[in-house]
């Protein structure tokens, strides 16, 4: 389905204004038969009673648009374009506005409030504001953000984490959105439930040895808590690629919640933990180990005292102890001989 923009003046003010008119000079043509004598009386009477039984319907034709609003019109079922500039407008009163999510309200900002905007052609009409509002079938294009619930996926090491996401998006093509697919709102929901399980299955949780995740073939360092980035651009370009033909264009998704789910956070903090504990062991033997030879070079250049293999393994391993223990060491004064 192509789009169409529906060409018509903004005549609505002019329109309203002349129905208003006919009106009144239809009140007028009932009331005629009291001062005026002759078979045209009654012609312009019953004209008269016609427009006021009927009238009404050429307020259907009053349309009040916003900014970043549209409104789908067809006629008789068969598409007939799209407004898309503000203004008020006055069309063909048998044309109809279709927008199959109107009344869908999913868990996002941006969705058309059309009741203060429509109060006047509510009053001409004479319905309520309430009952116009349910009726509006005015599509937003404005920006808007869908924040679906949050997601239990197995990463690609079978681990379950959460992960929820924040989706930026707007419709631009109203004729695709409203009749390629049931319902556009519902579609992008499910769309981005699919893709985000579809991209995080790929990445692990945290980096982890062997994982090729670009699939090149080539074990990489991607996760998803150290390259959001990367993973929010391939969720984005995974949506696009599905709601191309609903007209949707999603300009941004970003990555809002990611953890271990409740079953595993524990003991993965347990492996954090200990990940930690064992990097920080290794770098203080590093450093130990750097400081006994540091001090045995210096004791053999300096000719301070003459150490025999044995003497320099005592050394050494008093050293590392003192070095690398968790409390201060006690120091035990030798007043004796070293022999």
């Amino acid at each position: 389905m192509e789009e169409k923009i529906y060409t018509t003046k903004k005549n609505g003010m002019l329109a309203l204004l002349l129905i208003m008119v006919f009106y009144a000079l239809a009140i007028i043509g009932v009331i005629s038969p009291a001062f005026l004598d002759g078979p045209a009386s009654g012609i312009l009477m019953v004209f008269s009673i016609i427009y006021l039984a009927f009238g009404w319907i050429l307020f259907l034709g009053l349309k009040v648009l916003k900014p970043q609003e549209a409104l789908v019109l067809t006629l008789f079922g068969k598409y007939k374009g799209t407004i898309k500039e503000d203004g008020f407008y006055f069309v063909n009163p048998f044309c109809g506005s279709f927008n199959p999510a109107a009344t869908t309200k999913l868990n996002q900002s941006g969705d058309v409030d059309t009741s203060a905007a429509s109060i006047l052609t509510a009053a001409a009409t004479g319905t309520t504001a309430a009952a116009y509002e349910k009726s509006s079938k005015k599509i937003s294009l404005k920006i808007m953000t869908l924040n679906n619930s949050r997601q239990k996926i197995n990463d690609c090491l079978g681990n379950p984490v959460e992960i929820g996401i924040a989706v930026m998006w707007r419709v631009t093509d109203t004729a695709k959105a409203v009749f390629n697919v049931d319902n556009y709102k519902e579609y992008l929901s499910l769309q981005c439930d699919s893709a985000l399980r579809n991209v995080v299955r790929i990445y692990p949780y945290d980096v982890a040895p062997g994982v090729d995740t670009t699939g090149d073939g080539v074990a990489d360092e991607g996760s998803l808590r150290g390259s959001s980035d990367i993973v929010a651009n391939r969720i984005k370009e995974e949506i696009q690629s599905k709601v191309d033909e609903a007209g949707i264009e999603i300009v941004e998704a970003r990555i809002t919640y990611l953890a271990y789910a409740p079953e595993i956070a524990a003991v993965m903090l347990q492996r954090q933990q200990a990940s930690a504990i064992i990097d920080a062991r290794k770098m203080i033997v590093d450093g130990a180990v750097g400081m006994v030879e540091m001090a045995l070079d210096r004791l053999d250049q300096n000719g301070t005292v003459k150490l025999d293999e044995e003497r320099k393994a005592a050394m050494v391993s008093n050293l590392l102890v003192v070095l690398c223990g968790n409390k201060d060491a006690q120091p035990i004064v030798n007043s004796g001989s070293l022999y």
